[in-house]
């Protein structure tokens, strides 16, 4: 029994040995490194369509960004503002904005001349119409002067509000937004500037405008008061009766 245990391990131990030594003898060297090669170009393929998808993921990002709306506006406050301005405008008293009106109302009160007709109380009423419409440019002028002030003041938060989210902006969208909010800060400004500039120069037309009718109202009067006849002339006085 002994020597059939021991034929039989024997013949395991050799049968295990024949195979061991067949497999190595069929290993494939150059086989195996061009598998190697062939795994490693595999995964350097998808190593860079990870990276691809990567960097579309960043543009798509980039680009929602660029898309994104600035969440700020300062468009109502402005048409506030230029309201103010607009408002006195449209409540000047005296000499109307109007063409038409104005051109009007210009060649009644302020004439090139009285004739004769005229009465002594038109000329009196006109000359306290065209003082109550210079009295009233002047008025406006100022009150232009007072909104332009207090506008500034709030344009200031709001040159500082735009500022602000212009350097905050995420992307090209809200830079361009606040840009466009900058220029029409501006715009309103120089409505604004060019509102008051009106107001003031209207003011000192009618004053010019006045002080030459009035000189046209005195030489009728004197014309009136003199007559047709002829001219008092003063004679000297002699103190000591010679």
């Amino acid at each position: 029994m002994k020597k059939i245990g021991l034929a039989v391990v024997t013949a395991l131990l050799l049968s295990v040995s024949s195979t061991s030594f067949a497999q190595w003898a069929v290993f494939d060297a150059a086989n195996y490194t061009q598998n190697l090669l062939t795994a490693a170009r595999e995964l350097q393929q998808i190593d860079n369509q990870i990276q691809q998808l990567q960097n579309q993921a960043t543009m798509l990002v980039n680009q929602g960004r660029n898309l994104a709306s600035l969440p700020y506006s300062v468009l109502a406050q402005l048409q506030t503002t230029l309201a103010s301005t607009n408002q006195l405008i449209a409540q000047a008293q005296g000499l109307s904005f109007n063409v038409a009106q104005s051109q009007a109302m210009f060649n009644r009160l302020y004439p090139a001349s009285y004739g004769a007709g005229t009465t002594s109380a038109q000329m009196v009423q006109d000359a306290q119409t065209r003082w109550q419409t210079s009295m009233q440019a002047l008025q406006t002028a100022t009150q232009m002067q007072s909104q332009a002030a207090q506008n500034l003041l709030a344009d200031q938060g709001v040159l500082s509000g735009l500022v602000t989210q212009s350097q905050g902006a995420v992307g090209a969208l809200q830079a361009s937004q606040a840009t466009n909010q900058l220029l029409a800060l501006i715009s309103r400004q120089a409505i604004q500037a060019q509102q008051l500039a009106v107001s003031q120069n209207r003011a000192a037309a009618l004053d010019q405008a006045r002080a030459a009718a009035d000189e046209v109202q005195a030489e009728q009067v004197r014309t009136r008061f003199i007559g047709n006849g002829p001219q008092y002339t003063p004679q000297p006085v002699d103190f000591y009766g010679n």
